[in-house]
């Protein structure tokens, strides 16, 4: 069965500076086969929060360990955050919509080693992730369609209702004696247990027992094993979140390559950091994997960079520290029939270079999510909105990103740029009274300094008072 994920809405709740905010991914103003939102706003106003959910989901559907880093995350007023996503899943061209949400809360952790003389104890916060609760559209006792709960965690018990219970796991005993313990070690591993392969696996085993029945109970059981089978696919292949840390490799000089080749039975996905400070030594198989990478990313990168490619220069076989084959390689770019070492480029074309692959297949495949974080950093701003602009109009895939740069509001349809707003509890709007003929990035000038929606979307700073903090600063350190 062919499907198809796109995310519609992202609701936050006491996630980091975020106390509430909703957003909707969907451009109410036209139909684009593309899905794109630009975030814009102020440093520290919410929008790095919105790519941290992003991350989150990724981790919850691929069965992931949540990283400490999110029990920090954990807004300091709340015991917990809780976030909501809403989805299309097109399953044979029938779209359903589905809901899930997630409570993320801390848990600490108290280490002491294995010696009984152990004097200090580390504490350290750790995430934990509970109360998951997935709904989609079911059919009401008249038969009326109504979003209702399909898996619900919040109990002790397995999961509720206990009727959908009994439709996708059975009445085994052992099974559920099976899935209690893994939902408790789920919960102590930081992981989600909804899309847990014990989970997932129980629900396949019951479907197989019941696949060659035709019966309304079994179409209603293949089709929530299909909207939760398409979710799980979508978060191991189709989903790529793409953070600071990225950039961060680029300035410890290592190349990031985050890509997805389809071939015509086999696809790869993943990410490649190749060191670009030295020549490096890879596995043999990712060495053609990056070739194949680089080959496809340079049909686009020459066109945005007038004569510009990237290429993998072989150095020759050598064998990895497990005694694997392994390639000594080099990251170069050519230009103009010479070829220098990567590293020598700007920060702006590593960072073209780390994401274009995806941006590549964002424009291509109505199936891939691409969310990237301060999009802009290093791109030249006419470039960047240049981009955007193609892909807002002719891509199929959806595109999620942040930026300060704001040529893109004049080059994309305002239908898919939200703005942060200064009031913690309503940090995502869409600005209000914006005719068809303003100017998004003059009009968001205006508002800036005005004030006219509801919210505030910068609080105001004041140049006289930071000239004299500056000259403060300046006497207390003597100068």
């Amino acid at each position: 069965m062919e499907s198809n994920v796109r995310i519609t809405n992202i609701s936050i709740r006491n996630f980091k500076n975020v106390n509430r905010g909703e957003i909707s991914l969907v451009n109410s103003r036209k139909n684009f086969k593309a899905s794109v939102l630009g975030l814009y706003g102020q440093n520290g106003s919410g929008k790095t929060a919105l790519i941290d959910a992003l991350e989150l989901l990724k981790n919850a559907l691929c069965e992931f360990e949540i990283p400490d880093k999110f029990a920090d995350y954990i807004n300091v007023d709340s015991d917990c955050s809780e976030i909501e996503y809403s989805f299309d899943v097109a399953l044979d061209e029938t779209v359903y919509p589905v809901m899930y949400r997630l409570t993320l809360m801390r848990d600490i952790v108290q280490d002491s080693g294995n010696s009984e003389s152990a004097i200090e104890e580390r504490v350290r916060c750790k995430a934990k992730v509970s109360n998951e609760v997935l709904r989609c559209q079911t059919k009401t006792p008249g038969g009326k369609l109504r979003m209702g709960r399909i898996i619900d965690t919040g109990s002790t018990a397995v999961f509720v209702p206990k009727s959908k219970y009994d439709l996708l796991v059975g009445g085994n005993k052992e099974t559920s004696t099976d899935l209690l313990v893994s939902k408790k070690l789920s919960q102590k591993t930081a992981k989600s247990f909804l899309f847990s392969k014990d989970l997932l696996n129980a629900i396949r085993k019951k479907y197989s027992e019941q696949s060659k029945t035709e019966d309304e109970e079994s179409k209603e059981l293949a089709h929530y094993l299909a909207l939760i089978e398409s979710l799980v696919k979508f978060g191991n292949s189709e989903l790529f979140v793409i953070n600071t840390a990225n950039s961060g490799l680029i300035s410890l000089n290592a190349q990031p390559l985050v890509f997805k080749i389809q071939g015509k039975k086999t696809g790869t996905l993943g990410t490649i950091a190749v060191p670009i400070e030295e020549p490096s030594v890879i596995p043999e198989e990712m060495f053609h994997v990056t070739e194949a990478v680089i080959g496809n990313m340079n049909i686009v990168l020459e066109k945005i960079v007038p004569g510009l490619t990237i290429a993998v220069k072989d150095l020759g076989s050598q064998l990895m520290p497990n005694g694997s084959a392994g390639k000594r390689i080099e990251l170069v770019s050519k230009k103009n029939s010479k070829e220098i070492p990567l590293k020598y480029e700007s920060e702006g074309i590593k960072k073209i270079v780390s994401i274009l692959q995806l941006l590549v297949v964002v424009y291509n495949q109505k199936s891939i999510t691409v969310a990237i974080d301060e999009l802009d950093s290093g791109v030249f701003e006419y470039l960047l909105g240049e981009l955007l602009r193609i892909i807002s109009e002719k891509g199929k895939g959806q595109l999620i990103f942040t930026s300060h740069n704001l040529r893109p509001l004049e080059t994309i349809d305002r239908g898919f740029v939200a703005f942060t707003t200064t009031n913690p509890d309503n940090r995502y709007i869409r600005l209000a009274n914006v005719k068809e003929n303003n100017n998004l990035r003059d009009f968001y000038y205006r508002d800036i300094i005005l004030g006219e929606q509801d919210d505030a979307v910068y609080d105001l700073t004041n140049n006289a008072e930071i000239a004299l903090a500056f000259r403060e600063a300046g006497e207390s350190i003597g100068s």
